[in-house]
């Protein structure tokens, strides 16, 4: 993140309320539907860590937000977890349906201090993040739990990257193949090392697509989020969003944990014609 906010002029340490992104999951179109469809998943600070104590202050506002739209799935991420347990809100109870809450797990000793805690939090959707992955981890103890319902491994894009080594990956994946846990290989990162031979790889989509053909993601058995309308009655599997990929998706690390295709057109050739693959 702070190698990004360099990027852009900013200060990585400045941390800020960001206004657009508190306004998104409520905005509506002239028709008064929400833009935001029922059954879509929203990333929450995935350049920042929700449960930072500089915003302690705002934090009770998402989480109203994300109460009002029981429609919509919330992704989270903290390499923070000792912090959630008093930074939830009050209505919390056991744990609310459409929120999906991740740790980050990018070496052995970062996922023996976070994933117990993890393990002991009052949430219905766990997973665990191992991005960048920076060693060797072995998570097989916590899969057999049947907590964990997905695992995302990722090497680093950014300046300075440290290698991701295909057997870290492979070990990953066999654990969560073994419990029928969703194992998604999102990307290779620049330096991906196989068979003792390191490859300097540069483009975003190269690595995305070599994640895949690696053959090590899997989809495991399928997240139930059981998510309610306003008046809180269970919204119908027909009435929910479906991701929709466009061709190259079908080749992206990705596909298996993504949204799908927004469909705004920055990837489209306006002279090949419509690219949806699904």
């Amino acid at each position: 993140m702070f190698y990004l906010d360099d990027r852009h002029g900013k200060d990585g340490g400045d941390i800020r309320k960001n206004a657009n992104a508190f306004r998104y999951p409520l905005s509506k179109d002239r028709a008064g539907n929400y833009k935001v469809k029922s059954g879509e998943m929203i990333r929450v600070c995935m350049t920042s860590d929700f449960f930072l104590e500089e915003a302690d202050a705002w934090r009770e506002e998402a989480w109203q937000i994300m109460h009002k739209r029981s429609d919509v799935k919330f992704f989270l991420l903290t390499k923070r977890p000792e912090r959630v347990k008093d930074c939830l809100p009050e209505n919390w109870g056991e744990g609310w349906e459409n929120i999906f809450f991740n740790v980050t797990a990018e070496n052995q000793k970062r996922a023996e201090e976070r994933i117990p805690i993890l393990l002991d939090l009052p949430f219905k959707h766990k997973g665990i993040m191992c991005a960048p992955l920076i060693g060797p981890v072995t998570i097989e103890k916590y899969l057999k739990t049947g907590q964990i319902e997905q695992v995302l491994a990722d090497g680093e894009n950014y300046g300075g990257c440290r290698p991701l080594h295909y057997e870290w990956v492979k070990t990953l994946s066999e654990e969560c193949r073994a419990h029928d846990v969703t194992f998604v290989f999102c990307t290779t990162g620049r330096r991906f090392v196989k068979d003792g031979k390191t490859y300097a790889i540069e483009k975003g989509r190269v690595m995305s697509e070599q994640a895949y053909r690696s053959g090590l993601s899997f989809r495991g058995k399928e997240m139930e989020f059981r998510l309610t309308d306003s008046f809180g009655q269970p919204i119908p599997e027909e009435k929910l969003y479906k991701p929709r990929f466009r061709t190259h998706c079908m080749t992206c690390g990705m596909r298996l944990s993504c949204n799908g295709c927004a469909d705004c057109g920055k990837c489209r050739d306006p002279f090949a014609g419509d690219e949806t693959g699904l």
